[in-house]
């Protein structure tokens, strides 16, 4: 395209913008009575902007002070190297952000934002009770504590020792919209506190086909940093948290992904709680309603979710749920994919009856129904070895967790080892200022600087035996895969 071209369509554009600019204000002048007098003050609309501005100000004022930066240090490849060369293993550092959700210093962030992670240290904005002396810029940085990870919803919950912080709440109602504003908090690029604003562009995006979880789907700009921050409306109360965007150029391009309030909230009570997440079940299973299979059975429509089996003598079975009943509702929020039903049960209170609206029947005797359905607490396997634990017992100070021997009344619940022995780790203790270990719930320990761990009592043994400053490598067991982790004792 040649510049006298360019320069032509700017030209013409700019007469056209002046012809109307023109024509609009003939039509106005001669819509006007005549015997108007001109008008001795300014439009209203800078007033509305001055408005909107203000509004804008006290609502980032209002809010940053609870979004604070995290910042992790862990190990990792500096890059891939050619083949058959050792990569460089460095000290690598990321920066997330997060929401304080307590005033006692929980935390609510992404899984991602700590994952791997041998130190999370955490940002805090400054605090009216920060010293007036302090440096401008300056931040309170403290140590965290990592008190337990939903890898599924990816979320997780820090704990700090600071009390009286601001907080956000998660359990303001929602009844978000689609192009309702809202404002992005985080820390993208490590450029911490940093504000902007878009709007909401779905109110239930599933991003990803394998997961049950829908997300807010926002045009608010988001980039790398801002993970675990909060995405919050013109009141101030929280819609999600942000954690991902959709981008090929690797920066913000108008779509972004933040988790509902609604998951973060049900997350966080159950992290808090039990160090992991509980569900609920009813004792059925359903299915979606394919157009072969609606025709088959002479269902009364080819779309939504279809009851395939119930468990005997279970919770649905008492209710009245049946076999082929086509499930309309569940808590009252419409249920037209497995993936609604999924997060329907996924957020119900375990303390209150499920209500069920299903459709029943085929033909001239289609009917529907209201069922409450008794909810059950499913229970992490996990729960065994919580109740195996004797905190007296299984505490290691020095390393900050609580573990316990595997016996064969546990065995179902940790599987069989890659290697035999050891012991596993049933909780972290976040009240001990100890080494940031790595270690999880859930982590079975083989061996400690080559020493073999068949027993707590080896354990406590060799932890014993170390001196601070020492260099600490223990072999670990997670998910079914062996791994190192390395840090120095206190």
């Amino acid at each position: 395209m040649s510049n006298l071209f360019v320069q032509t369509c700017r030209v013409t554009t700019l007469i056209l913008l002046l012809l109307f600019a023109s024509t609009y204000g003939l039509a106005q002048s001669l819509g006007k009575p005549k015997s108007a007098a001109p008008e001795a003050h300014a439009p209203d609309s800078p007033n509305i902007l001055r408005q909107m501005n203000s509004a804008l100000e006290d609502l980032a004022a209002k809010v940053s002070p609870a979004v604070v930066q995290i910042q992790t240090t862990g190990y990792g490849p500096l890059s891939e190297g050619s083949r058959g060369e050792a990569a460089l293993i460095v000290r690598q550092h990321a920066v997330g952000s997060g929401v304080i959700v307590d005033s006692n210093g929980y935390i609510m962030t992404n899984a991602h934002v700590v994952e791997g992670a041998q130190r999370i240290r955490v940002a805090l904005p400054m605090l009216a009770s920060s010293p007036a002396n302090a440096p401008a810029g300056q931040r309170p940085v403290l140590d965290a504590k990592l008190i337990g990870v939903h890898k599924e919803s990816d979320l997780a919950l820090l704990k700090i020792e600071q009390t009286n912080l601001p907080t956000l709440s998660l359990e303001e109602p929602q009844n978000i919209r689609v192009g309702q504003l809202v404002l992005a908090v985080g820390s993208p690029e490590g450029l911490q506190n940093s504000v902007t604003m878009g709007v909401i562009s779905a109110v239930a995006r599933r991003a990803d086909p394998a997961k049950s979880l829908n997300y807010v789907q926002t045009d608010a700009p988001i980039n790398p940093g801002n993970s675990g921050g909060p995405l919050v409306d013109m009141d101030g109360h929280v819609v999600g948290l942000n954690t991902f965007i959709l981008t090929q150029s690797g920066g913000s391009e108008g779509l972004g992904f933040a988790i509902p309030a609604r998951v973060v909230s049900f997350v966080y009570r159950s992290l808090r709680k039990y160090g992991h997440v509980h569900h609920v079940e009813i004792g059925a299973a359903a299915q979606e309603i394919s157009q072969t299979l609606a025709e088959g059975l002479g269902l009364p429509r080819s779309w939504g979710v279809i009851v395939d089996d119930v468990v005997p003598g279970g919770p649905a079975e008492s209710a009245g749920l049946k076999v082929q009943d086509i499930v309309l509702t569940a808590d009252d929020r419409p249920i037209e994919t497995m993936s609604a039903l999924t997060a329907a049960t996924y957020l119900h209170n375990p303390d209150r009856l499920m209500k069920l609206e299903i459709l029943r029947g085929t033909g001239a005797n289609v009917e529907k129904k209201i069922l409450y359905v008794p909810a059950v607490e499913k229970h992490d396997q996990m729960d065994l070895l919580m109740d195996a634990t004797d905190p007296e017992k299984s505490l290691v100070p020095r390393l900050g967790v609580l573990a316990i021997d595997i016996t064969d009344q546990l065995r179902s619940a940790v599987g069989t080892p890659r290697i035999p022995g050891g012991v596993v780790v049933v909780g972290r203790a976040a009240d001990l200022i100890v080494s940031e270990s790595g270690l999880q719930t859930g982590d079975i320990i083989h061996s400690l600087n080559t020493k073999a761990i068949d027993s707590m009592e080896t354990l406590r043994s060799v932890v014993h035996d170390l001196k601070s400053g020492a260099s600490v490598v223990l072999q670990i067991e997670r998910d079914g895969g062996l791994q190192y982790l390395a840090f120095e004792m206190e």
